[in-house]
């Protein structure tokens, strides 16, 4: 895992990727095809509050620490700047594979 955009934010981000990565193993778990559609719904909610309440504060801290990181180091008005140039307005549309017949 890389350092963060500033040195005090490193400590941070490490305790962050830690919480997201061990997370995003239980995410991938497959849920069982048998399931509705209903059930699986339910489960990723579950899983969106399960990263919330144990990923949650410190995402919120690494991220108020890289805003700050941002400001200091004059970078907010580069990145206001590729906002306006490129807005993500919508997220692209999914890519379309051609069957194999």
């Amino acid at each position: 895992m890389a350092d963060s955009l500033s040195p005090e934010c490193t400590p941070l981000k490490k305790t962050y990727d830690s919480c997201f990565n061990a997370w995003f193993e239980g995410y991938l778990e497959p849920v069982a095809s048998s399931t509705t559609d209903a059930q699986r719904i339910a489960h990723y909610q579950q899983k969106a509050k399960e990263f919330e309440d144990k990923c949650g504060k410190v995402y919120a801290e690494y991220q108020s620490c890289i805003q700050s990181a941002v400001k200091q180091k004059g970078i907010e008005p580069l990145l206001q700047q590729a906002r306006e140039e490129h807005p993500l307005l919508a997220p692209p549309p999914p890519a379309v594979h051609p069957s194999k017949d």
